[in-house]
């Protein structure tokens, strides 16, 4: 019996008894914060822990264990409490230099991300990181070399690829269902809190640049790997950023200069004379079915996705509108789409990503999504920085080792 991409079952346990096992120890550095604790830690290993872990291809089966790395001593003694796990505490370095720990997974904000994988590396780790996995491209094509030379597997964060809407549209793709297609256009967001009459839903670092904050450092290496692995490589990057809300308010309640955007308004030629439009924005008030949508047109057909939705409009069920502003237009445009079903069983896409990346660490095969994948994000972040500073559009170069 096998894992499959987007089902998950447990196994009778007269085959577990047969099974090779093979426990896998993760550093898990900074699940003290919000996508670390949530998506990486209970959602994903803990899960897979409370599982009794994956049963891979050849047959073995890889259960984890999980050794909490954090700054503060008491509140990863409680995170370990309340979900049993008999490993956590504030020395990097002693869990780095203990074999029995394999993999290093980093969920730090970004200022601190680079310097943490690089000790991993030296200390022969395997790497996990959330992205971007560094500040500045330069710094992401060196953490991939010094990995590289190392010959350690190293695999980045590509959630966005694994929601159930995405899936859908992939499938989309794939079956021709478009035609050629034209245009791909994307809106995100949602309004964050300015923090002073009611908390902000978001750190406030987010809104410093000089803490690594942004929307586009945020938000472009998602669309980055979206748009490259759904439609074709990125050849460039016309961006805007804005800070709407110049002034904030932080966890402590003091008011703040946000010197970082909190907007970002991108346009992005594919090869194939596709034309990307995406808008990022923490400052929009949401009216679209889920917090972000895109809608793919083609020749032979359209489609809106979300998060977890997916909705068709194919070339031969196309109305055909007419702009006449004299006369008040009744139609229902909402239901000229058709809704795809869900013919699925979709795991956490945190998880299922997961599950791939330790399966292609136990069995050493290839996995695309590594540390140039991830400076590949870093990349296409830099560029819209670029462009919005100095109101051009700038060419994405292909990176190598």
């Amino acid at each position: 019996m096998t894992v499959s991409d987007t089902t998950t079952l447990d196994a009778p346990a007269t085959e577990l008894s047969h099974a090779k096992v093979r426990e896998i120890g993760i550093i898990m550095n900074g699940v003290s914060g919000r996508m670390g604790y949530r998506q990486h830690l209970v959602r994903s290993i803990l899960a897979i822990r409370d599982q009794g872990g994956i049963e891979l291809s050849d047959g073995t089966r890889v259960t984890v264990k999980p050794i909490l790395v954090g700054r503060n001593e008491q509140k990863l003694a409680e995170l370990a409490a309340l979900h049993g796990i008999e490993d956590y505490t504030t020395d990097l370095d002693a869990a780095l230099a203990d074999p029995k720990w394999e993999i290093y997974a980093d969920f730090l904000v970004t200022k601190a991300r680079a310097s943490a994988i690089r000790k991993a590396i030296a200390a022969g780790k395997a790497i996990y990181t959330e992205k971007p996995t560094a500040e500045s491209l330069e710094e992401a094509l060196e953490l991939a070399r010094l990995a590289q030379e190392a010959g350690v597997k190293t695999g980045v964060v590509h959630d966005k690829l694994y929601l159930p809407g995405l899936q859908k549209l992939k499938r989309l793709i794939d079956s021709g269902f478009f035609g050629r297609i034209l245009s791909v256009r994307g809106e995100f967001g949602y309004w964050v809190f300015e923090g002073d009459w009611q908390p902000a839903q978001r750190p406030s670092w987010n809104y410093r640049a000089e803490d690594g904050g942004g929307i586009i450092s945020d938000m472009f290496p998602h669309w980055n790997y979206v748009l490259e692995n759904l439609f074709g490589e990125v050849k460039s990057v016309y961006a805007q950023a804005a800070i709407h809300i110049p002034e904030r308010w932080d966890e402590n309640g003091d008011k703040y200069t946000a010197t970082a955007e909190d907007a970002a308004y991108g346009i992005f030629e594919l090869e194939g004379g596709i034309v990307a439009e995406i808008n990022s924005s923490w400052t929009v008030r949401v009216n679209r079915d889920e917090l972000v949508e895109f809608q793919v047109d083609g020749t032979h057909g359209s489609a809106v996705v979300g998060l977890f939705g997916a909705k068709i409009q194919p070339r031969n069920a196309t109305p055909k509108p007419v702009w006449n502003p004299d006369l008040e237009d009744t139609r229902d445009y909402d239901a000229d789409w058709q809704n795809v079903p869900t013919n699925d069983v979709f795991l956490n896409g945190f998880r299922q990503q997961w599950e791939e990346y330790l399966e292609s660490y136990v069995l050493g095969t290839d996995y695309p999504f590594d540390l140039l994948a991830g400076a590949k994000g870093v990349q296409f972040a830099e560029a819209g920085l670029i462009s919005s500073a100095e109101g051009r559009k700038v060419a994405i170069e292909k990176l190598s080792l």
